[in-house]
Parts: C-alpha cells; sequence; structure tokens
C-alpha cells in the first residue's frame, strides 16, 4: 500500500510537471550561442517588471524589465515555460500558463537586456538565471519574449517596485463602429459608422482632422473586415452639428499594418475636450465585408476568388491552422518568425479582418504532407501570403509541430443572442432553446426537436427542463456544418415531431478542441493486394457482416471469396481524443473475434465507378480503438484488451493491418474494369471532430480481372478543386472499360 501510495505520488508530481508544458508555445529555433552562465544584477530587488505591448490582457504581454535606469526587453532564444513561471512570479501571480515568442505583442524599444535565458524555475528572481549576461544580446525586437500569466495573484504580494502594467487612463482598448441611421442600426454586421473609444464609464470620439483611408484600414480590420471604402462625409456633418461630442483622440496617424488602433501614434485631449475639433467631426469609417457576411449576392460572387490559403482546426470562423495550396497541393506554414503582422495577411486574404493572436507550436492541431513556407516574413500590405518573403522548406527545417495558426477578427453578429442552452452540468452543455419569431412579429424562446439531431448539429445527448420553456419550434434540421448560425441550417417550414415533449428536446456539449481523424492514404496504396479465402476460413468474417450479400448463396464450406486487402492506418491530428460516442455499459462483446464493438460502423469501405455508383463495399465495426502508436514524445492512452477503454489518443494512430479481418472489400462479383476505391472514417459522424472534410480517401484502382493496381490514394481535402475534378475524370473510368 505504501509502495502504491508513493507511485501514486510520484505520478501526480510528473502530470504537474507536464500537463502545463503541453500548453506552452514551443521554442523556435535556437541560434548558437555562447554557454550561458549565472547572472546576477547590483541588487536583484531592484529591478522592476511590467506588461506591455497590443492587444492584451492585464495578466499577459511583452516582459519588460528595468535596469540601470532603463526599461528595456528579454529576448526569446532559449525561452521556456520555466523563464515565463519566474518572471510571473516577479509580476506577482502565482505562476505562468504560457509564453510567446516573436514580438506577439509588438516590438519593444531600447535596450534588450537579457538574451539565453535559461532558468530552472524554481529561482526567486531571473537574474540569479543562466544568460549572456545584462546587456549582451544579438537579438533584434522583432524576438522580443512576451508570458502569459495565470491571473491569479500570489497571497499578501507586496513589492515596493509596484508592478507596472503600463495602466494609462488614455490608452485606447476597446473600440467600436456606432451606426447613425436607423436603417443601419438594425442591420448585422455593422460595416459603417462614427469610430468611438472606451473612455471610463462611456464612449468617446475621434476627430476627423487629418484622418487618412490608413487609420480606416486598421479600424476596418479590428472590426473583422478585410478592406475599406470611401465614406461620404456630407450624410453625416448634419448629425454631427446636432451632437455633442467627446473628443478624446485629435489624432492618428496609423500606417495601416497596425493589428489595433492602440498600436498608432495617437494624441489625446487634454482640457476641454468637446471644442477640441475645431472644423471637424468625428471620424466615421466605412468597411467592406468578406464573402461570408455581405448581403448582397452580386458581392459575393464579386468577393469569392479561388481560394489559395485556409485555415483548418478551428473551432470557430476566422481561426485555424493556415494552410496554403501550392501546384495542386495544399500545405501548412512553419511557425519561425511568424507574427501578427503575417497573420494579419491570411486573415484579410480569408475575407476576415486583422489578426488577433499568430499561434506557433500547431496550436490548431498537426497537419498532413508538406510543409510549403518558411520564415514568412510580410509587410502587411500583401494580399496573400504568396506575396511575402519566405524560404522554401527543407526536411530539416521544420515539422508538423511547428506548424503556424491564426485567430482573426471577426465581424460581430449577434448570434449569442438567439441561442441559449441550459439545464446542463456546466454552462457549456445543455438543451438548446432559439429564439423565434412568431407571424405575428413576436419573439419567444423554444426548443429544438431531438429527432435526427446529430454532431453536425452538436451531440446526441438528453437534458432536464430548466426554464418554462416547453414548445417545440425547429425540427428536421440538417447542417452541414459551415453555417454561422442554428437558423441558416435547413429545417422543416412546419414542425413535424413525433416526440414533441420537452424531455425529448435537442441538447448540446460544447467544446474548443475535438479529435480529427485522417487515413495514412500512402499506406492504402503500398498495402493493397487480392487475395482469394477459403470459405472455410470466414465464417467469423460472415458473422461480422464483412461479405457482400452474394456470399449468403455460396456452397458453404466450399469455394473461396476474393478480397481487395489493405492496411489502415488512422491518425488522431486533432487537439482532442477520439472517443467512442457510447460509453462502456454499452459495448457489445463479440465473442467471434473475441473483442467488444464500442460503435456500430467505424469506416466504410467502397469501390465504385465512374459515376459514382458502388459496385463493392465494405465496412469495419469497431473492434477496439487503441493507440497502435504514438509520435514521439506522446504516451498511448487507450488499449482494448481486458475490457480496457477505448479511443485514439492526439498524436497517436490506431492501424488494422491488412491481414485482419474484415480488412477488405469483398470484390468477387466485380468485374474488371477502372474503380475508385474510397475509405471513410467515422461515417455517420457518431464522434464530433474539428474536420470532417478530410474523413475520406480515394485511390484510382484498375483491376483486369486477376491483379489489381492501385495509385493517387489521397486524403480528400489534399489537393485543388482542378486537381480533385482532373482525379475523378481518370481515362478509362468514363466507358469502365480497361484502357
Amino acid at each position: 500500500m505504501e509502495l502504491h501510495q508513493w507511485c501514486r505520488h510520484i505520478i501526480v508530481f510528473l502530470l504537474n510537471v507536464w500537463i502545463p508544458s503541453c500548453f506552452a508555445q514551443t521554442t523556435p529555433p535556437a541560434r548558437s550561442s555562447p554557454t550561458p552562465t549565472p547572472q546576477t544584477a547590483d541588487n536583484p530587488d531592484s529591478l522592476k517588471f511590467r506588461l506591455s505591448g497590443f492587444p492584451r490582457k492585464h495578466n499577459e504581454g511583452r516582459i519588460e524589465v528595468f535596469y540601470k535606469g532603463e526599461w528595456g526587453t528579454i529576448c526569446d532564444d532559449d525561452f521556456s515555460l520555466a523563464n515565463a513561471h519566474v518572471l510571473c512570479r516577479q509580476l506577482g501571480f502565482v505562476s505562468a500558463t504560457g509564453w510567446t515568442h516573436s514580438a506577439k505583442y509588438g516590438k519593444g524599444a531600447g535596450k534588450i537586456w537579457l538574451d539565453n535565458v535559461q532558468c530552472s524555475g524554481s529561482e526567486r528572481s531571473v537574474s540569479v538565471c543562466k544568460s549572456r549576461g545584462w546587456g549582451n544580446s544579438d537579438c533584434t525586437h522583432d524576438e522580443d519574449a512576451g508570458v502569459i500569466c495565470k491571473d491569479e495573484r500570489l497571497p499578501g504580494f507586496v513589492d515596493s517596485n509596484v508592478i507596472e502594467v503600463q495602466v494609462d487612463e488614455n490608452r485606447v482598448e476597446e473600440v467600436r463602429l456606432r451606426p447613425v441611421f436607423t436603417t443601419a442600426t438594425k442591420r448585422m454586421p455593422v460595416t459603417e459608422g462614427v469610430v468611438e473609444v472606451k473612455n471610463k464609464d462611456g464612449w468617446a470620439q475621434i476627430c476627423d482632422i487629418g484622418w487618412t483611408p490608413k487609420n480606416t484600414h486598421v479600424v476596418c480590420g479590428m472590426m473583422g473586415f478585410p478592406h475599406e471604402k470611401k465614406v461620404n462625409k456630407n450624410f453625416y456633418k448634419l448629425y454631427a452639428e446636432r451632437q455633442k461630442n467627446f473628443f478624446l483622440v485629435h489624432s492618428v496617424a496609423c500606417l495601416g499594418t497596425e493589428v489595433h488602433l492602440a498600436a498608432c501614434p495617437l494624441e489625446f485631449n487634454y482640457g476641454n475636450a468637446t471644442e477640441s475639433c475645431p472644423g471637424g467631426m468625428p471620424a466615421v469609417v466605412s468597411c467592406v465585408p468578406g464573402p461570408l457576411y455581405t448581403q448582397s449576392p452580386t458581392m459575393k460572387k464579386k468577393l469569392k476568388m479561388p481560394p489559395t490559403t485556409r485555415l483548418k482546426g478551428g473551432a470557430k470562423y476566422g481561426e485555424g491552422r493556415v494552410e496554403v495550396l501550392k501546384g495542386s497541393e495544399w500545405g501548412t506554414v512553419c511557425d519561425d518568425r511568424w507574427n501578427l503582422v503575417s497573420a494579419s495577411v491570411v486573415c484579410r486574404e480569408m475575407g476576415f479582418g486583422s489578426a488577433k493572436e499568430a499561434l506557433t507550436g500547431a496550436s490548431m492541431g498537426k497537419g498532413l504532407g508538406p510543409i510549403h513556407m518558411n520564415e514568412v516574413q510580410c509587410t502587411g500590405n500583401e494580399r496573400s501570403l504568396w506575396s511575402c518573403r519566405y524560404k522554401n522548406i527543407t526536411a530539416e527545417d521544420c515539422k508538423h509541430t511547428e506548424d503556424a495558426s491564426v485567430r482573426c477578427n471577426v465581424p460581430y453578429m449577434g448570434y449569442e443572442k438567439t441561442v441559449r442552452i441550459l439545464g446542463g452540468r456546466t454552462r457549456y452543455e445543455g438543451r438548446v432553446e432559439v429564439l423565434h419569431r412568431e407571424a405575428d412579429g413576436t419573439l419567444r424562446w423554444g426548443l429544438i426537436c431531438g429527432e435526427g439531431w446529430g454532431t453536425q448539429e452538436a451531440m446526441e445527448t438528453w437534458y432536464w427542463d430548466s426554464s418554462n420553456v416547453t414548445d417545440m419550434v425547429m425540427s428536421g434540421v440538417k447542417c452541414t456544418g459551415d453555417e454561422m448560425s442554428i437558423s441558416q441550417c435547413q429545417h422543416h417550414r412546419t414542425v413535424n415531431c413525433q416526440k414533441a415533449a420537452a424531455r425529448f428536446a435537442a441538447g448540446v456539449i460544447c467544446s474548443e478542441t475535438a479529435s480529427d481523424l485522417v487515413l495514412n492514404a500512402p499506406l492504402v496504396q503500398q498495402t493493397t493486394y487480392i487475395e482469394d479465402r477459403p470459405l472455410h476460413m470466414l465464417y467469423c468474417a460472415a458473422e461480422e457482416d464483412c461479405l457482400s450479400k452474394s456470399a449468403a448463396s455460396a456452397n458453404w464450406p466450399y469455394g473461396h471469396r476474393r478480397l481487395l486487402r489493405f492496411s489502415s492506418q488512422i491518425h488522431n491530428i486533432g487537439r482532442a481524443d477520439f472517443r467512442p460516442k457510447a460509453g462502456r455499459h454499452s459495448w457489445v462483446w463479440h465473442a467471434c473475434h473475441g473483442h467488444y464493438h464500442s460503435m456500430d460502423i467505424f469506416t466504410h469501405y467502397d469501390l465504385m465507378s465512374a459515376n459514382g455508383t458502388k459496385v463493392a463495399e465494405g465496412h469495419k465495426a469497431s473492434f477496439c480503438l487503441e493507440d497502435t502508436d504514438c509520435d514521439e514524445g506522446v504516451s498511448k492512452r487507450y488499449k482494448c484488451a481486458n475490457f480496457g477503454e477505448q479511443g485514439i489518443t492526439v498524436g497517436c494512430w490506431d492501424l488494422y493491418r491488412h491481414d485482419i479481418d474484415c480488412q477488405w472489400i469483398d470484390i468477387t462479383d466485380v468485374k474488371p474494369g477502372n474503380y475508385i476505391l474510397q475509405v471513410v472514417i467515422n461515417p455517420n459522424y457518431e464522434v464530433s471532430e474539428s474536420d470532417f472534410t478530410n474523413n475520406a480517401m480515394k485511390c484510382n484502382c484498375k483491376y483486369d480481372g486477376h491483379r489489381i493496381w492501385v495509385h493517387n490514394c489521397h486524403i480528400g481535402d489534399a489537393f485543388s478543386e482542378e486537381a480533385e475534378k482532373k482525379f475523378e475524370k481518370y481515362p478509362g473510368q468514363l466507358n469502365n472499360q480497361i484502357s
């Protein structure tokens, strides 16, 4: 018992060390540097620390240190979570939750006081950590480090050096566009209006004297819009004359590449701010929304262009792993030198605003396939990421653990006011209630019929009543997953619900992370072959319904079935483990193969003709989901043996070898010809994933009646639309004859 307790303490200790590191930013490649040595300031207690930069919260920012009468920064070379822990404690916080590199919070000024800092995490001051020494650095301010501290203060923290977080009453944090015309106030998103900044308990205006299109570009980017247009000031002059304005800012001088108005040079008013804009009026801007947000069908068509950039793996619109199209193949971007300026180019190219965050270290999951770009350096004026400076990738440069991601500013649509979830154990789960407009125009809350409710719409889960809402107002809801609100999904015009009682209303479990399964396409291509298997060896497979229908009328146990066999290696590249929808209590034991089935159907295997008609099919029940192997540094968590927990851990894969029962398609009745071999994972969307577009894999397949050739195997979203169309028009498939 004592040994058990000792082991448990060791495991808890290791988890406490390991788990925070999972959320830390990955360290950029360190340049060669002299061996760091411990450096002590003249008096460690005389050091001051502060958080700076834009945009940020009070517990995060660029780390700056006051030494020898001057504020300076710390270089991100060799930076680590341990360094961040020490610095956050010196700032008065209990610990760090992460850190940033490449000047995420903007470039500092003045000295770079420390470089190659290496703390163990237990030091009371960064001054006793190893480094190159005070003021000894080969960095630029493009490499300024930042920290993200846990929003919890140290008990009784008292410091005569009081933490300087640069709390300035004239600092601009919140900005909004206020529409002034009646028709505009009811339309979402707001694309035009008076620019206002938060000031204490109210809002203040900006004088438009000297206002430039570059200022407008920055404001539109903050509001979630990629472009701006000229505004007709005459409409606003009369309005402005009748208003009592409070001009907090009387001069703005943006370069146009800033991601926040606060990063632009600003001049604040002092004294009588109501009369400090002589001959001027409040600044007004007009923005052009991206294709997703424009209400004009003509404008949607005009703005939509063949994409060369896309975002994958994000939980919300405007966020995800950055992927770019080179030739006809999609690939990722390495995070070396990745910053807000380059991220903003991506965001605007995608039809959103400027970037809120430039994320590194595969924060939105690891991609597959090639890495097309490295060390991207944009000026901020480019229309496409391909117009920025970058380096071609080599095998030694980057891995998918360094895939770059973004979070973009998106227009405010107010959708959260039209839906709510209640009755769950937390505020992230519960019964769905939607705001419904009656025929007479009145609004009331109602329920969604739970029939047919699936992971595309939410999750398949029931919750108790927690309000007096009892009526169904939506039924037959079918979503593609790309809609911005539930009201945009297909649904019945008139409610038709067999089980209309409130307890059968649809419910959801919300999460910002999800699994993402993809098949190893090259392995399928390498392992495909034909086997003629005797019927007397297929009794178990027949019980599992793994043979075609004609097998039932075969002369058992004589004869054979012709099987198209291949290996399936299914990777979880998402940000959450893939777990069966059903709990262990409902898994079914299959004595034939000696294991539990946790899902009815896990994969579909199909052989299709050129027109998409299935000529043979198979299915793979989830015999067991387990971690066959994992990436370096990732531990296996799931194993089927002894009724173990089933699933696929992030960074691991489940391998079904070609010689396992049911790992085939029964092609006994298939005639010679050219076909498409298709494998679809999680075909019924029974388990939520961040991306369903990569669940299908296709191959060209040529069968001459004796042998089979498989080539061009690829994941469904690996190539451009044009390349995919050419694949489907593979010679010989049109007439289904051997060419």
